[in-house]
């Protein structure tokens, strides 16, 4: 491929998912231009709408979209309602009521709650209508073939056409073309099983008890009037290995079920494994890694959408400073540093799920002392931290325990919601003393950082807070803010004042 052409992006993303597209719209906040191609020449699959593409938001991702103004954009969402059942681990429920929020000091009321369910297909429509609106150019039908790195950007072929860009971000899935042609190195653990989620008709439907059932030879979730999902231990040997017939699901119905239930039908069939591997690097010279293109898991618990989304806002923001010329060193680096950590816990999350889904006598027994555990409130409540995301905090090495935190969404003296002050993609310097030193160093730095000084109805006893643009917090004081340290902490994440721009 030839090495020099023109550069008519800045940014070149593969993979029109999710996670693709919020990266692309947080490219283009930053004023970036970005390019999307995208394999799958029509975006529409029934496995992306009702029941196959319900997913679970957790508290990170309801608030990037708040906080982008995008949350009340999602069609028809199903929020968490108050009743008992409020998340669960491999089966294994957690409830509402044995859940101490009182221990998430740094938690406010906010538009953006702790859980949320949302259809695929809407998500991603909401998400693609933004990315178009904001001026990023989506190709269909054009998945990745080829690549090839140069001094000034990468050469890209796709679908037979060549394209270029500064950068290229892989969001191009688990089996990412992405990631093998740059050479990452993919590492983890093999599958246990291979997990179908199927409709279909049902002869004798009684034969099945509802729910969800561990059996002596596997798993089975079962929703009237024929929606099923099951895993079967086969060390994942079916899984993409041949066509699912309905006397193949039949047949594994029957020995995972333990019954002779007859299908008459087979409507919708997908498979899926507890395959679980991370990319060793998320950056490889001008190729980047996101979302399951970065790593890859068993589906269980909806951690993956969730994981993928944070992947973007944390990189957007990072990517679009590195473009523009004004980041600091590190900054890009930074993206795998922070994200890295929290895919392999997500990894072993899943893992510790599959470990409690064996069909062993030890499996049963772990479980029944993990059913004793999730139903008391210190327990019930390090599973919602988890499951929803509440616990995420980022090392970034600062004295404050709210540093690396997500930022609470504080209610300005105004009547004004924190959250409503990101829409912009900016950072903040919220100053609760009116200070005009703070005033005056955030006004040299009003190209990448806003400024608010104003009361909150609850400040949580803070001073001055630094927000970076993906929400979370880079600095925090509860005392009177030295000037010094502040420049020190915005000099970190945004870089010295009045940098100049220029294209990286």
């Amino acid at each position: 491929m030839p090495n020099h052409l023109p550069v008519p992006h800045d940014v070149v993303i593969a993979g029109a998912g999710p996670v693709g597209l919020m990266l692309a719209c947080e490219l283009r906040l930053a004023g970036v231009s970005v390019l999307v191609l995208e394999q799958a020449a029509d975006p529409h699959s029934p496995l992306k709408r009702l029941p196959f593409g319900m997913r679970g938001l957790s508290a990170p991702t309801i608030e990037a979209l708040y906080r982008r103004g995008m949350l009340d954009d999602i069609a028809a969402p199903q929020r968490a309602q108050d009743g008992r059942a409020a998340g669960h681990f491999a089966g294994i429920q957690f409830c509402h009521d044995d859940i101490d929020a009182s221990k998430w000091r740094f938690r406010l009321p906010s538009p953006a709650g702790t859980s949320m369910a949302v259809e695929m297909a809407s998500l991603e429509s909401v998400l693609a209508a933004r990315a178009t609106a904001m001026g990023v150019e989506i190709r269909r039908g054009l998945g990745v073939q080829a690549l090839e790195q140069s001094d000034d950007g990468v050469t890209i072929r796709a679908g037979g056409v060549t394209f270029h860009g500064r950068w290229l971000v892989g969001c191009d899935g688990g089996r990412s073309m992405v990631r093998k042609a740059a050479s990452f190195e993919f590492t983890g653990t093999a599958p246990e099983f291979t997990g179908y989620s199927i409709a279909v008709e049902i002869a004798d439907p009684d034969k099945l008890a509802p729910g969800r059932r561990y059996t002596p030879t596997g798993m089975y979730t079962y929703a009237r009037p024929g929606t099923i999902a099951m895993v079967e231990f086969d060390g994942g040997a079916f899984h993409r290995s041949q066509p699912i017939t309905r006397e193949h699901v039949q047949a594994v119905l029957r020995r995972v079920s333990g019954t002779d239930v007859t299908l008459t039908a087979l409507e919708l069939a997908t498979t899926w494994t507890d395959r679980a591997c991370q990319a060793t690097q998320y950056r490889s010279g001008r190729v980047l890694l996101a979302g399951d293109a970065a790593h890859i898991h068993s589906p269980l618990g909806g951690q993956g959408l969730n994981l993928g989304l944070g992947d973007a806002m944390n990189l957007g923001w990072k990517l679009a400073a590195t473009v523009r010329g004004d980041a600091p060193a590190g900054l890009l680096d930074s993206y795998f540093g922070e994200r890295h950590p929290v895919g392999a816990q997500v990894l072993d999350w899943s893992r510790a799920q599959v470990a409690l889904m064996r069909p062993c006598r030890s499996s049963r027994a772990l479980e029944a002392i993990i059913r004793d555990l999730i139903a008391t409130p210190d327990c019930a409540t390090y599973f919602a931290e988890r499951v929803w995301g509440v616990s995420l905090r980022y090392d970034l090495g600062g004295g404050h325990p709210l540093v690396g935190r997500s930022v609470p969404d504080f209610e300005l003296a105004c009547g004004t919601k924190l959250g409503e002050l990101l829409h912009d993609g900016r950072g903040l310097l919220l100053d609760f003393g009116a200070r005009s030193a703070l005033r005056a160093f955030a006004d040299r730095r009003r190209d990448r950082i806003s400024y608010v000084a104003s009361d909150a109805r609850d400040r949580l006893g803070l001073s001055a807070v630094l927000v970076r643009p993906d929400g979370f917090v880079a600095w925090a004081t509860d005392i009177a803010p030295d000037p010094e340290e502040t420049a020190q902490a915005a000099a970190r994440w945004f870089g010295e004042p009045d940098a100049a721009y220029q294209k990286a």
